[in-house]
């Protein structure tokens, strides 16, 4: 099927109303885009923040009156606009997402691999995803940092906790490098089922790993090694529980912060915890430590 696509320059405060105003005459999809490269790296918590310009990219029938329906857009939010329109060729949308994604080797062992591409290296341990709705695909830097440290732990006979699993990227990882048995913790039900899916995928036997949300995680829960990958707010947050959580001499892995932020994640961590330099990637930063007191 043909469409047609009506692309709008916008600023943050006029894109609500103009993306109202496209839904209301017809347009079955719209999409906003930063205009100006501007990073927005880490939202407050219930934030969904926006650039200070957007473009904004509305998908319509192919019989649609573009003239009419660019004169009633601007009648809607009583304003011209700068705006253009353009015919999309026919592909299979649903499938197009996929091109972004290709096989990437994470350390000296590692690959992570999308589930419609064979893997590169047939000796290496790959690791074989679909991202589904979940976050964690391998390639944001939090969870490339986070893998390359996995590649090089002995995890043989371990319990692992993936502490907001997402996709269940690093979970499965583990378990792949040796780990015994993962349990995922996820406060979406969406990212227990991706998990639970990738480890299918992975012919991850269902006893090696559990999901849980977190209000349903058992009180006698342990791991030798812990993995959060999330956000600072939420690792300072949580650094009761995932100590914790954590075994005696155990190792934890730290990510989702940015450089800046290292002092303030490792402060309430270094009761109980010490901790290895830093790994940095572009701005993001991952911590590693091992416990080194009963709490």
């Amino acid at each position: 099927m043909q469409w047609l696509q009506l692309i709008v320059g916008s600023t943050r405060d006029a894109s609500s109303a103009i993306e109202d105003a496209l839904l209301e005459l017809g347009a079955v999809s719209v999409t906003l885009e930063d205009a100006a490269d501007q990073p927005i790296l880490e939202p407050g918590v219930g934030e969904t923040p926006l650039w200070d310009n957007c473009t904004i990219k509305a998908l319509f029938p192919n019989d649609t009156d573009t003239t009419q329906t660019t004169v009633q857009l601007e009648q809607l939010i009583s304003r011209p606009l700068q705006s253009s329109w353009q015919q999309l060729e026919d592909k299979d949308w649903s499938q197009e997402w996929k091109k972004y994604f290709s096989p990437m080797k994470c350390g000296e062992r590692l690959w992570i691999c999308p589930s419609w591409i064979e893997p590169p290296d047939a000796s290496g341990i790959n690791l074989s995803l679909d991202p589904g709705l979940a976050f964690g695909t391998g390639s944001h830097p939090t969870t490339h940092l986070c893998l390359r440290w996995l590649d090089k732990q002995d995890l043989a006979g371990q319990t692992v906790i993936d502490y907001g699993c997402g996709s269940g990227i690093l979970g499965i990882a583990a378990l792949l490098l040796g780990a015994e048995k993962v349990i995922a913790v996820d406060n979406d039900p969406q990212a227990l089922l991706a998990t639970r899916d990738n480890a299918e995928r992975n012919n991850i036997a269902a006893e090696r790993i559990s999901t849980y949300l977190p209000e349903e995680l058992p009180a006698d829960t342990v791991g030798q090694t812990m993995l959060a990958n999330i956000l600072a707010a939420p690792l300072i947050e949580l650094a009761p529980k995932l100590t914790a959580l954590t075994a005696s001499n155990g190792l934890i892995c730290l990510s989702g912060l940015l450089e800046h932020q290292i002092t303030a994640v490792s402060q309430p961590y270094l009761g109980n915890f010490a901790f290895d330099d830093p790994a940095i990637e572009t701005e993001w930063a991952q911590l590693a430590a091992r416990k080194t007191a009963l709490s």
